[in-house]
């Protein structure tokens, strides 16, 4: 299911995707990063997965999917590898947190998202549980969430001090509540406004970080970005980032060289209305991961130590001569 590097912190795993080709030619080139694909994970739908509360939907083929995920990343992550989980919709952040915390339970979340994704079972309006993930892994909220079938294995692993969500422009009357009254840290798009991005993530950092350095699980749905850029995506909002606020994310993210595991969510090219726009989601995707590894706006460069110097005679009687 996933990619590595063997060097170090420059070793990348990530589950097989539509986007994996793309994804390996445009970051084997950054950073020395070199990149394995484990292949797909194989997740089978259960048998008679009735609704829970006649609304939740599919919540054992979701639970038996996310403990699959959990293990998958906790192993990629204890062989010392950085872990990419690129999938469908935002429930696999159950799995992938759950399964990084094993290995840091210190860990920090950075949310990216026009969804807050932190209602209930007994809060959702859809029945979705692509709008729950947090819900079920903040343990401020564990008497708020009843155990659905198929999570029995599911352990809160945050405390709400420990995620922060960037871009937030679509969020439900309960999980406003939620953020309020449990003192999440937000940034709606209306801040990103206010504010600007670079004090965005600094004030992002300095609430993660600020009381020592700590791994980074990035959860980035591309629908974060407005949908002008990232059209092939489920639930589009609009107003979302700008391609320039989305790198300089990625960007700062990565150079506190604290990434330890990320997720990249919701890409879906059966929603694209032309291949154009299914290639533009896609290609924006891959700019997100590429610069969450080194991937600058000046140019993803080799090592270049000194510049070169004349090695003959002539050379050096040219270059004398154009001087003169």
């Amino acid at each position: 299911m996933q990619t590595c590097t063997p060097q170090g912190k420059d070793s990348i795993c990530l589950p097989k995707h539509h986007l994996s080709f793309s994804f390996f030619r445009g970051v084997e080139q950054v950073g020395g990063c070199q990149v394995y694909d484990l292949g797909d994970l194989d997740f089978t739908q259960v048998p008679n997965d009735e609704l829970y509360n006649n609304l939740v939907k599919y919540p054992r083929s979701v639970g038996s999917a996310s403990q699959v995920l959990a293990d998958t990343v906790n192993g990629a992550v204890a062989a010392g590898h950085s872990c990419i989980t690129i999938g469908g919709d935002h429930s696999l952040a159950l799995g992938s947190i759950s399964g990084h915390s094993r290995q840091y339970p210190d860990l920090c979340v950075i949310w990216v998202d026009a969804h807050a994704d932190i209602n209930t079972p007994l809060t959702t309006l859809s029945g979705n549980l692509h709008g729950q993930p947090v819900s079920f892994l903040l343990r401020e909220l564990q008497d708020k969430v009843p155990l659905l079938p198929g999570f029995s294995w599911l352990k809160p692993c945050l405390s709400q001090s420990d995620i922060v969500y960037i871009g937030l422009r679509d969020v439900d009357p309960a999980e406003h509540y939620i953020l309020k009254n449990y003192g999440i840290r937000y940034f709606s798009m209306r801040d990103v406004d206010r504010f600007g991005i670079q004090k965005v993530m600094e004030r992002t950092f300095d609430h993660l970080l600020g009381r020592g350095q700590r791994p980074i699980h990035l959860s980035f749905d591309i629908d974060a970005f407005d949908p002008a850029l990232a059209p092939a995506t489920g639930t589009p909002v609009l107003g979302g980032l700008t391609y320039r606020e989305g790198m300089y994310i990625s960007e700062e993210i990565h150079n506190t060289g604290l990434l330890s595991a990320m997720d990249l969510v919701e890409v879906n090219p059966l929603l694209g209305a032309s291949q154009e726009e299914v290639n533009a989601t896609a290609n924006l995707a891959v700019d997100v991961i590429a610069s969450c590894f080194g991937q600058t706006r000046e140019g993803a460069h080799i090592v270049f130590d000194d510049l070169p110097k004349p090695s003959s005679p002539d050379e050096s009687d040219s270059e004398e001569q154009v001087r003169m």
